[in-house]
């Protein structure tokens, strides 16, 4: 990994205004600073109370909504001088288009954010998708982990996008949770650290902020905060050693934003039912003084039903405000809410200089990401620069390296292509890719599941159990069918289980009498390319398993393979 440039020094110590950001660009001069703090004062001072209370919400650009919903936003970046958009879906042409336009419009540049863990492809279905975090938890070299988030951040400046809501850095103990699963590096506090640390320098060493989430640990829930509020009932000591670890141990690299859950931690908030994203305790006295954090503290999206449900528009975002954010994101009511500030100001209950320290931090921050000067965006060929051979060689490579070899007790790999393999597609997604690829390098006949009495005994079968993941949020589990068609297959055949989909879908399989299972933890063009030529001896294989799926599957497990077929890794190429 390259080597941290980040000047840790609280900029306090250099700017006699008072002014911090936890993130800066690599290697500033102190006359840059300088000209930060110049801009910074004097930006600020330019404003009135109502344009400094704007610069503390974000809120949603959608462009597969109506004109409506696009005036409405209009008239907020127009009126309410907000500080910045988070774009959803879905055209991103049309998206640059309207950014130029309401940066235009806008007496402060906006701060453009987007949820792309996985790229822009999360919100721009035209663009190419990479892996999910559970995937990257899987690859040794961390190196490419932030070779990927250069190349999110290579897409996310050609949109105009400054703020990549990502990395997640919640340690997912819990192989049931509905929200975080595949979006989490995995279940060891060290992978999830060293991975999102990678990441997040990628990003930000490439000008974009990264925001670590969902503080304080989302990793053990059993409930959708998005519908409803999770309860994360360990204790205090519990807490220290797995949920708040990876935040702790990240807190002075220099990652430039903290994202706050909406959730009730009991051990950290003695208000009962008080979600994280607007508790004093766990923003202000936690993750501020405590832990000592100086960077921008932003809300999860506040159109989410674990508070969405129970707030008004603009209580919500005034009571966030008061516990110590400085941004509120996805702010439904941003007028009630900037009335309801200064209402709180007025009454002594929330301090001037804390407007200040929030927008100025805001400000500082946007200076760093060079919105002080900010250039129009050119929408023409922008979904060909966001998924094309660039984006396939490195994302292949990527899924090369996270594939994961748990069994192989009859040495069955690599292929041999004078051998003839029988091929058994089974659960519910697409297979053509790997079976076209797989073809390319051995001889292989495929099989339906109503036709596995067909195979000869003592042949080797390849089963491949094909989840459908389409979304990080799909169901894991295999269905019943196809565990007895596995066990029938073991009676007498050879059999290579590959596992198109998440880890936690081997939790309940027996593979006592299965000789071979790897893990290719995604079912996509990809990920199926890259699968087929690892199994065909093209790459090595060198994974290790990134959670605990059960007692006999456990972190770190995975047996290295070498691609005797090439002295070095093939080079990927495009799948037709």
């Amino acid at each position: 990994m390259k080597k941290l440039v980040f000047n840790f020094l609280l900029i306090t110590v250099l700017f006699s205004l008072n002014l911090s950001a936890q993130y800066q660009p690599k290697e500033i001069s102190k006359h840059d600073l300088k000209k930060a703090e110049e801009w910074v004062d004097q930006t600020y001072n330019s404003l009135s109370q109502d344009e400094k209370l704007g610069q503390l919400f974000i809120v949603a650009l959608y462009t597969n909504k109506d004109e409506n919903h696009i005036n409405q936003v209009r008239n907020i970046v127009t009126n309410d001088k907000i500080g910045g958009l988070i774009l959803m879906q879905d055209d991103a042409a049309r998206e640059i288009n309207l950014v130029n336009e309401f940066q235009q419009k806008s007496k402060v540049p906006l701060m453009i954010g987007m949820d792309a863990e996985w790229g822009l492809y999360q919100r721009i279905n035209t663009a190419h998708k990479f892996p999910w975090a559970m995937t990257l938890g899987a690859i040794q070299d961390k190196d490419l982990i932030y070779q990927m988030a250069a190349k999110i951040a290579e897409d996310c400046k050609r949109m105009g996008v400054n703020w990549d809501f990502a990395p997640v850095v919640d340690v997912n103990t819990n192989p049931n949770n509905p929200i975080i699963g595949n979006r989490s590096f995995g279940s060891e506090v060290s992978n999830v650290t060293q991975s999102a640390l990678s990441y997040a320098n990628g990003l930000q060493d490439n000008n974009i902020l990264a925001a670590i989430k969902h503080f304080p640990g989302h990793g053990d829930t059993n409930t959708d905060s998005h519908l409803d509020l999770p309860v994360v009932s360990h204790s205090l000591q519990r807490l220290n050693k797995i949920e708040l670890a990876p935040f702790k141990d990240l807190m002075n690299k220099g990652i430039g934003g903290v994202m706050v859950a909406h959730l009730y931690v009991p051990s950290l908030e003695s208000g009962k039912g008080i979600p994280a994203s607007i508790s004093k305790n766990i923003i202000t006295g936690l993750l501020k003084e405590k832990l000592g954090y100086k960077g921008l503290i932003i809300t999860d999206a506040l159109n989410m039903g674990a508070v969405a449900n129970k707030y008004k528009p603009g209580e919500l975002d005034a009571l966030a405000f008061k516990a110590g954010n400085d941004i509120m994101l996805f702010s439904q009511g941003v007028s009630e809410g900037k009335k309801l500030i200064q209402k709180a100001i007025d009454q002594g209950e929330i301090s001037q200089s804390r407007v200040e320290e929030s927008v100025k931090k805001i400000l500082l921050t946007k200076y760093f990401l060079g919105l002080n000067q900010y250039t129009p965006k050119n929408p023409e060929n922008i979904n060909y620069d966001i998924n094309n051979d660039s984006h396939t060689k490195l994302v292949q490579n990527l899924y090369s390296n996270a594939l994961t070899l748990l069994k192989d007790e009859k040495k069955l790999l690599p292929l041999n292509s004078n051998t003839t393999y029988y091929y058994v597609p089974l659960e519910e997604a697409p297979y053509q890719t790997f079976e076209n690829r797989l073809k390319s390098g051995s001889k292989v006949i495929v099989k339906k599941a109503s036709e596995i009495n067909t195979i000869p005994a003592n042949s080797t079968v390849i089963v491949g159990f094909h989840k459908d993941n389409s979304t990080a949020y799909k169901p894991y589990k295999i269905s019943a069918e196809s565990k007895k068609i596995l066990s029938d297959l073991t009676k007498n055949k050879n059999v290579i289980l590959n596992v198109f989909g998440s880890a936690y879908a081997l939790k309940d399989i027996d593979l006592s009498k299965v000789s071979t299972v790897l893990v290719s933890y995604e079912n996509n063009d990809d990920s199926m390319t890259a699968t087929a030529d690892a199994l065909n001896g093209k790459t090595k294989i060198s994974g290790k398993l990134p959670v605990l799926v059960n007692d006999q599957l456990k972190p770190g497990m995975g047996i290295n393979l070498e691609a005797p077929k090439f002295s070095k890794s093939t080079e990927f190429t495009t799948s037709k």
